[in-house]
């Protein structure tokens, strides 16, 4: 059975994601709209049944399922890419394995938006979070951005709620090269903010998805070493496109606020020695953050924290 060609190509990429995949793509085949959408499915190798499940829908729902895999396990940025150019929608949504949709007008509500206005290049609406260890949900901030300033400081964009042009998409990858910065912890935060810069944002406020927080993934992690690692990366690729996209006026906020937010979880994890080691690494790279009260101030709170610890020891 072979589909007409779709509208919507939904990527979604996934990696030992057993637990939750069949939630992700009954929320894409739930979909209510007026233009054919096809779900193409990322396996990458996984040591769990992510992919048999991902065979059984592919089966199931031939035409309306793909499934792009290989002999051997590409990593999650090659994973990506590879996901999206077997895309054949004019317009692309993302929903990673381990999220889930779960309003069915999603897709033509985002669609709508997009057809009616030629140069607006994404649309995005908030989401819900659900937090696997403890099974609480909650809304995402209420203050959304779409303009390319607001977006390097603060990215409220979650990657599951995304619909974007394919062809501009195409553009990132051959503009920008994500694959030559394997520094950067993501893949979807340089490619939004390539779209503020290159394109207009649209925005509706709905919650359509819910992004899976886990405890163990790279931009939740438990471990404060990670969680300071992963907000660097996306600091330094808002200082990134800052110099190349922008007029480099943020440059001094943006490294205080990569400074403020590993010297934040500093001061409640690790020792003292750590926290004055990323400090002065930090006032060696940008001197003028010697001026800014944040890191004398942590540190006071530090050290009075970890005497209120060895009290109640």
């Amino acid at each position: 059975m072979t589909m007409q060609t779709p509208l919507v190509s939904v990527c979604m990429t996934a990696y030992n994601h057993e637990p939750y995949l069949r939630e992700a793509i009954e929320g894409v085949l739930a979909q209510r709209t007026d233009f054919a959408v096809e779900l193409v499915v990322g396996e990458d190798c996984s040591t769990d049944r992510t992919r048999a499940i991902a065979e059984e829908y592919a089966a199931a729902c031939p035409g309306r399922v793909r499934l792009v895999t290989g002999p051997e396990n590409i990593g999650w940025r090659a994973n990506y890419l590879r996901t999206f150019e077997a895309c054949r929608g004019k317009y692309v949504a993302y929903c990673d394995g381990d999220d889930w949709w779960c309003d069915p007008g999603k897709l033509q509500r985002q669609v709508d938006l997009l057809e009616a206005d030629p140069a607006c290049g994404m649309c995005y609406t908030r989401a819900d979070n659900f937090y696997q260890a403890t099974g609480r949900r909650e809304p995402d901030e209420e203050v959304h951005f779409t303009d390319f300033g607001r977006l390097l400081r603060s990215l409220t964009i979650c990657n599951c709620t995304t619909v974007a042009r394919r062809e501009l998409i195409a553009r990132y990858y051959d503009e920008v090269r994500p694959a030559e910065h394997p520094e950067w912890c993501t893949d979807d935060a340089p490619m939004w903010l390539w779209f503020a810069a290159r394109s207009r944002i649209g925005y509706l406020p709905v919650v359509t998805a819910v992004h899976r927080r886990l405890p163990d993934s790279v931009s939740h992690s438990t471990a404060y070493r990670r969680r300071i690692a992963f907000c660097d990366s996306l600091m330094d690729i808002s200082l990134w496109f800052d110099a190349r996209y922008g007029d480099g006026s943020r440059r001094f906020a943006l490294l205080r606020k990569r400074s403020s937010v590993a010297l934040w979880v500093l001061s409640y994890n690790g020792p003292v020695g750590e926290y004055l080691a990323r400090w002065w690494r930090d006032l060696r790279a940008c001197p003028r953050l010697a001026l800014c009260p944040e890191g004398a101030g942590l540190l006071v709170k530090k050290i009075l924290f970890r005497r209120s610890k060895k009290k109640k020891i």
